[in-house]
């Protein structure tokens, strides 16, 4: 099996869960001169050393072409991810999520794979029309990042309709869990709440449907298996929201330590492109991959916070990450 993106967050709980249930695991991770492996790092040492690691990238259509020779399944999570970044440097986030998209596509058609699993986002959505958010609500692209994971999703949907290719589309909400970067809110909170008692922070208003990054590495594994979900685009969400603000009091509450939460202009979408309403309809993943969530947004928070305190080495407590 292979996992592009296997350096990042999802896609490092993902590769862990593949070795432990006793899969064969090629894992892309994107080259770099230190030699850092991402996310992987934190792998038990044996898990570790069962992957085979392939360092390289999605814009190299011959390397895909390659790596994807011999897979039986591809789980593809590689993408630019950050929506900051994406006002910085849109036409980087649109050649790597939609070419590097296509290049993956097009290597599981040169060698009949049996499966692909795409990795879409809520993102796509924009802000809620109604909820809860199923697989047809209207697409809305309102960062470059959106717009970049719509035009992938499409890509991909266009390979079965045109070549029968055997995909699935997964459509993670917020994920969240150990090892994420300090660039999403839950691990900037929890980094700032350990630390200061002032936590920095955009708009309060904003929900969002979390999931914990095991839920959702347990969702490709069964939308890799699933023969209902082929060709379709599954929603993979707990089913409930929380605004950005509450969810600050509650990581306080959880931690113990008093904050005042300030407005960090810095950490603001334009107001157009803040999304102000996530909640997912999750009931066509049960349908049609047999998933359910398992852990509620405390006992995932509790993990993450003692996940966080033991590596706040990590991190860069006063730093803006993007």
């Amino acid at each position: 099996m292979l996992v592009t993106g296997a350096g990042g967050f999802i896609g490092s709980h993902l590769t862990e869960q593949l070795v432990t249930a006793g899969a064969s695991v090629r894992a892309l991770v994107h080259y770099n001169s230190v030699g850092s492996v991402g996310d992987l790092r934190y792998l038990p040492a044996a898990a570790l050393e069962a992957v085979e690691l392939v360092r390289g990238d999605l814009s190299d259509y011959r390397a895909m072409i390659d790596l994807v020779e011999g897979m039986d399944t591809v789980f593809h999570l590689g993408a630019l991810i950050s929506i900051p970044y994406s006002y910085q440097n849109p036409v980087h986030t649109i050649q790597t999520n939609i070419m590097g998209t296509t290049h993956v596509l097009e290597a599981v058609r040169l060698h009949h794979t049996r499966r692909l699993i795409h990795t879409s986002t809520s993102e796509v959505y924009g802000t809620a029309q109604y909820v809860p958010i199923d697989e047809k609500h209207p697409l809305q692209g309102q960062s470059p990042y959106a717009a970049s994971k719509i035009g992938a999703d499409q890509i991909v949907e266009s390979y079965f309709r045109a070549f029968s290719l055997p995909v699935v589309t997964v459509r993670p909400f917020n994920t969240y869990g150990p090892r994420q970067s300090a660039r999403a809110v839950i691990p900037a909170t929890i980094i700032q709440a350990l630390t200061h008692q002032i936590i920095k922070l955009g708009d309060l208003r904003p929900t969002r449907d979390f999931t914990f990054a095991t839920d959702t590495a347990r969702a490709f594994m069964c939308a890799a298996e699933a023969e209902r979900a082929l060709g379709q685009t599954v929603n993979l969400g707990s089913g409930q929201d929380i605004s950005i603000g509450a969810l600050a009091e509650k990581i306080a509450q959880l931690i113990g330590t008093p904050i005042q939460i300030v407005e960090d202009s810095e950490r603001l979408r334009p107001p157009a492109s803040e999304v102000m309403r996530l909640l997912s309809d999750n009931r066509l993943a049960a349908t049609v991959i047999g998933w359910q969530p398992a852990i509620s947004l405390d006992d995932g928070l509790r993990q993450t916070i003692d996940w966080l305190r033991a590596n706040l080495d990590q991190y860069r407590p006063d730093a803006y990450a993007i």
